[in-house]
């Protein structure tokens, strides 16, 4: 055990070094930043339709959207009172080398104009939406794979994402400013699959308590509190143009407190407790963000963003209470951190009422909005119907790509020199170990944190 411990200090060292020399060389040969009146430069394809904007109002939409990517998804997923501190630190880990990365990926693709890539404002925001990404297929192996798996499923999590909004946005024509697909859907499908892979056969079959612990509603807290104050910058961080009204920063205000409700809706219901646990609201919130991703920016009724927001926080409880189960006993997906529930059903409802919203997409409705929402419409390239139709074709080509990548990746976490040795009482990881029980469903247990070492 030691002498493991020695080689795997060594070999994230290693890599940490090789990866960060490889990005300060690419960096240094490709990465140029923007000229001031660069604009132009933004490619459409890539959550570019804010390029008019004025630097004023690009930098606060960029450090709202940061803070949501480092903190929120931080404290969201990486479920500090059940892995403690060094979940935050490989949740840290993570983000470092996936901004770096996606820049690099992302400007190869969009940006990459006489040899070089522009960088600018939008294309930080990008970078951070690839990274909560990335985040949230964390959340589905958190506990499992060790910070040199992590930084492998970065470095391909990061490629594949681009891929996939690139092949979405880019050559699809699909609408998704806030990433009902690009985010929600791929990052939790991409990591459901990663970890049904790494599956353990020997973990903790014991009865899992019903109760949860305080300290799991303290972090819980917070990351509500952040969701209700970034996420709605970071719905309509990439469709917001000039002197416009922010319908999806509205749009997502009125669901995220329709979303809330519907959880003491239903909680009370299934549940003995009479008043739903802090946590639990934070499921909601988190399920109200990944449905209205999509939709945030078409719904031009404030009516119609409660309707939405009740809906998705019906999600989390029914699955938490009916489809989990069924996912780990049937399917044998160890999904820690209940990715599927609050992010990928969420993000695939949300894709489904994209696609009705963009068959009613009509210029008496949207105004001058339509070449913001629908551009190719708006020019006359497609009918409404057309538009949905790619639409619905993106959630196939989004569950796909994030299945057959999530397969490669996890073959690719599970050779033989990148596992850590099996133990009877504990998990895979040696990293982030909860030493109580396998997962980090906060709603069921009393535990204290488990401690958490870095080799």
């Amino acid at each position: 055990m030691p002498e493991h411990g020695i080689v795997s200090r060594l070999q994230l060292s290693g890599l940490c070094f090789f990866l960060q020399i490889l990005t300060i060389i690419l960096f240094a040969a490709f990465v140029r930043y923007s000229p001031e009146s660069s604009s132009r430069l933004c490619s459409q394809q890539l959550n570019c339709s804010w390029r008019n904007q004025d630097s004023d109002f690009q930098h606060p939409r960029f450090r709202d959207v940061h803070l949501q990517a480092l903190l929120g998804f931080g404290l969201l997923v990486s479920f500090l009172s059940r892995y403690g501190l060094g979940s935050v630190t490989i949740s840290i880990l993570i983000v470092a080398f996936a901004i770096q990365w996606a820049v690099l990926i992302q400007g190869f693709l969009y940006s990459f104009l006489n040899g070089k890539i522009y960088v600018g404002a939008q294309s930080m925001v990008s970078a951070d939406f690839c990274t909560a990404a990335v985040l949230i297929s964390a959340g589905a192996v958190l506990g499992r794979a060790n910070p040199i798996q992590m930084m492998l499923l970065t470095l391909l999590g990061v490629t594949l994402f681009t891929l996939n909004e690139y092949l979405l946005l880019s050559l699809m024509g699909v609408s998704d400013s806030g990433g009902s697909l690009t985010v929600h859907t791929f990052g939790a499908y991409f990591g459901l699959t990663v970890s049904r892979i790494l599956r353990q056969l020997h973990v903790d079959k014991r009865k899992k308590q019903q109760e949860m612990g305080h300290q799991s509603d303290f972090f819980a807290v917070v990351g509500t509190i952040y969701l209700w104050i970034f996420w709605p910058s970071f719905t309509s961080a990439t469709m917001v143009s000039g002197d416009a009204e922010p319908w999806a920063l509205l749009n997502t205000y009125f669901s995220l407190a329709s979303s809330t409700l519907a959880t003491f809706v239903l909680l009370p219901v299934l549940y003995e407790e009479n008043t739903p646990q802090m946590v639990q609201i934070q499921d909601a919130a988190l399920a109200n963000t990944a449905m209205m991703g999509m939709a945030g920016e078409m719904l031009v009724t404030p009516f119609g963003a409660l309707v939405a927001g009740f809906l998705a926080g019906l999600i989390p409880p029914l699955a938490f209470r009916f489809l989990m189960p069924t996912l780990s006993s049937r399917l044998k997906i160890q999904d820690t951190c209940g990715v599927h529930n609050i992010h990928g059903l969420p993000g695939i409802l949300g894709s489904l009422l994209g696609t009705l919203l963009a068959a009613l997409a009509t210029a008496d409705a949207y105004g001058g909005r339509l070449e913001l929402v629908f551009p190719l419409v708006a020019q006359g390239s497609r009918t409404p119907n057309d538009q949905a139709f790619y639409q619905l074709c993106a959630l196939p080509v989004t569950l796909l790509l994030a299945t057959l990548g999530g397969c490669f990746t996890g073959a690719v976490l599970k050779m033989k020199g990148l596992r850590s040795p099996l133990h009877t009482q504990r998990l895979e990881n040696t990293v982030l170990q909860e030493e109580a029980e396998e997962g980090c469903d906060g709603r069921r247990s009393r535990k204290e944190p488990g401690t958490s070492t870095l080799v």
